[in-house]
């Protein structure tokens, strides 16, 4: 303020303030611009390396992952006829195909030998035997937590009289001719359909280890194991569809449409039973299907022949199931009160309408009086809820009436009181029937692994490679409702089918098998 060169009157000064003020405005504005240019330009810069780093290499990503998995079940589903083609007589036109190099498995694995001795005389002459050599075969195997080779050893004796050769038989293998044990196959399928890992993943797994087993190899066992776990698989259905009552559900499976470029929606199934809540005799089990849609004639294809309850959601595909035919339906519909919750409860979270949280605390009483009928016997059950659930319910359904007229017709509140007043027959049929429970949650929880495998592999290669899950799920989940680990499970049983009498083959079932497992420490204690 001291410069000699400002201007000593005040108009010249306050004209030099004024032009001052807007050059600052005028900078400041164009400090704005620019600043909102730089985002701007940081922004699209952003953008451009999400495409060229990030999305488009996820979506790269993505359809490799894919084509992976459509190649797992393509193989998978061609293994069943090769095994038919090896399983030939020597020289056939179904073996002269050529087979891949067989690689010797890694030297760093532990050996574990076991020894088939031959017999002690000549099976021919009845002659003395002498040692002509030894057949080694090597099987790879997983033992939880690593892996091993068991060889399979088996002397070779001539016979002095008669020179013939005298050698103990190699003990079946799952796979004819295969390198994998029963042990690794069990882990390939509980790794791939109940761990959720495909099966590039798992070879990229095992290749830490030391293991070079290519995809299209472990696509192939998995294939051949599906195909002789069949039998046992239908036994399954047969034991489950004699049940009086069956918890139902789906839920959709993205599957790859090749001839389209693009996926269409499958659909797996489920029917569980579960009578441990009133003391049921029959062991739990669920049974999976795979559908390449949700057409009704899919279920009505599941259970024909069935009679008895079916408990399901409000799905129309179920209704056919439920007609008339002669006196009485032959399956008699059980609703779900856990749908009915589910929809007042998305009104209260978004509304918080009182009416909805009056309801919610009503139907909580109901699910109060099962807690307490849970693990009773059915008749004890039945009683119980005719005391205490009947009038509760009948309240409800006036509660029901009464305040939807109270509110508009269109709201959300209002469909899910009338989903429930529809169906009002179907709901409250467990009250007379101690066998039946107030929800379908049984086949719900069924499905959360599908769920969670979902996340993983995004969708299925093929509607085989749909079916060949439905089968492996249906073992895998039933040993597990049965406290049975499926991965011992499954070994053990890899190990036998293939010389187990099919007459027998529910001998195989989890519940079977765990009885017979117990039965020697029981005999023993």
């Amino acid at each position: 303020m001291t410069d000699p060169a400002l201007p000593s009157d005040v108009a010249t000064l306050q004209r030099l303030v004024l032009e001052q003020r807007a050059e600052i405005a005028a900078a400041r504005a164009a400090v704005q611009l620019h600043t909102l240019e730089i985002e701007k330009l940081r922004m699209q810069l952003a953008r451009l390396r999400r495409q060229q780093f990030g999305r488009s290499s996820e979506r790269l990503g993505e359809a490799i992952a894919q084509l992976e998995l459509q190649l797992e079940e393509l193989e998978g589903i061609a293994a069943p006829a090769d095994a038919v083609a090896e399983a030939a007589p020597a020289g056939d036109a179904a073996t002269s195909k050529r087979k891949p190099r067989r690689e010797k498995l890694p030297d760093h694995l532990p050996r574990e030998a076991v020894r088939h001795e031959a017999p002690c005389a000549c099976p021919g002459c009845g002659g003395g035997l002498r040692p002509l050599g030894e057949d080694v075969t090597e099987v790879l195997e997983y033992v939880p937590g690593h892996f091993k080779v068991v060889q399979h050893i088996r002397p070779k004796l001539s016979c002095r009289a008669c020179g013939s050769i005298a050698q103990a038989e190699l003990p079946s293998l799952p796979i004819l001719r295969g390198r994998p044990g029963p042990g690794l196959l069990a882990h390939l399928l509980v790794a791939k359909y109940a761990d959720h890992l495909p099966l590039y993943r798992q070879s990229a797994i095992y290749a830490r280890d030391g293991i070079d087993l290519d995809r299209s190899t472990l696509a192939q066992w998995v294939g051949r194991a599906v195909w002789l776990l069949d039998p046992l698989v239908e036994a399954l259905a047969g034991n489950v569809m004699r049940s009086p009552k069956l918890h139902a559900d789906d839920t959709p499976v993205p599957v790859l449409d090749p001839g389209r470029g693009k996926t269409k929606e499958g659909r797996l199934w489920v029917y569980a039973r579960d009578d441990r809540p009133w003391q049921g005799l029959d062991p739990p089990a669920a049974l999976y299907r795979y559908t390449p849609d949700r057409k009704g004639e899919r279920p009505r294809a599941h259970l024909r022949g069935f009679e008895g309850y079916v408990q399901a959601d409000g799905y129309s595909g179920f209704a056919q199931l439920y007609e008339a035919k002669g006196e009485r339906p032959a399956n008699l519909e059980v609703g779900c009160w856990a749908h009915v919750r589910r929809k007042i409860y998305d009104v209260h979270v978004t509304t918080q309408s009182p009416i909805a949280h009056e309801a919610l605390q009503r139907i909580a009483r109901l699910y109060a009086i099962e807690e307490a009928a849970r693990g009773k016997p059915s008749v004890q059950r039945c009683s119980l809820r005719q005391e205490h659930s009947k009038p509760e319910l009948d309240a409800l359904k006036t509660w029901f009436e009464a305040r939807r007229l109270q509110i508009s017709s269109k709201s959300d509140l209002s469909k899910a009181m009338r989903y429930a007043l529809v169906r009002w027959a179907a709901l409250t049929r467990y009250l007379d029937d101690g066998r039946l429970e107030i929800d379908n949650n049984i086949a719900e929880r069924a499905m959360r692994g599908v769920a969670l495998g979902r996340k993983n592999w995004l969708f299925a290669g093929s509607d085989s490679g749909g079916e060949h899950a439905a089968a492996i799920y249906s073992l895998i989940e039933t040993a597990k409702l049965n406290d049975i680990d499926p991965e011992a499970y499954l070994s053990d049983v890899l190990a036998r089918i293939a010389d187990h009498p099919m007459k027998r083959i529910d001998d195989l079932l989890p519940w079977n098998w765990a009885a017979a497992k117990h039965a020697p420490m029981v005999a023993a204690a």
